[in-house]
């Protein structure tokens, strides 16, 4: 029994040293951005999804809805397309806090519309307002790499918390294809 002691003991720090050693690896492949969305998504609540967004999708609507919850303005503001006028995509900004911070804080549904290649309608459900917000995110380039980016133009408080007549009421009432 004695010497069983000794090699649990030794079994169990090759085990930390070989974790140890993964962990540290494996955080030299990640840069400042994916060390950042990790905190983020470790942060926030999740996400509910319908329909089939890509990971770059999803990612930039994770990204939309935390930056609204934490009030962040020029965060958000930086997830709109390089080519859209700054003061629009500020005030668009600055109302998407306002009408939906504290809806995008508690549970959100977000239900993916259509093929994500070109573009993608997401609608989001702020379960804790019972509000709905329809969002557009597409590809764009940047640095000669493809990215995601939300279409932010919408400088009118009235215009920025309408909701389009197609939207069901329920995320899935459309099976995720766009009545449109």
């Amino acid at each position: 029994m004695p010497a069983a002691v000794p090699a649990m003991a030794l079994r169990a720090a090759l085990v930390g040293a070989l974790s140890l050693g993964a962990l540290t690896a494996c955080s030299a492949d990640h840069d400042a951005e994916d060390i950042d969305y990790l905190m983020d998504y470790s942060s926030h609540p999740p996400l509910a999804v319908v329909g089939y967004p890509s990971t770059a999708t999803l990612e930039i609507t994770q990204q939309l809805v935390w930056r609204i919850a934490d009030g962040k303005a020029g965060e958000l503001a930086a997830l709109a397309p390089d080519e859209q006028d700054d003061a629009t995509v500020e005030k668009t900004a600055d109302n998407w806090i306002a009408a939906f911070r504290k809806g995008a804080g508690g549970k959100v549904t977000a239900e993916f519309y259509d093929d994500g290649s070109y573009r993608q309608t997401v609608v989001l459900y702020l379960h804790d307002t019972d509000q709905v917000k329809q969002i557009e995110v597409r590809p764009v380039s940047e640095n000669r790499k493809t990215v995601y980016r939300v279409t932010m133009a919408e400088p009118d408080p009235g215009e920025a918390t309408a909701e389009a007549p197609w939207i069901p009421k329920t995320p899935g009432g459309l099976g995720s294809k766009s009545a449109r």
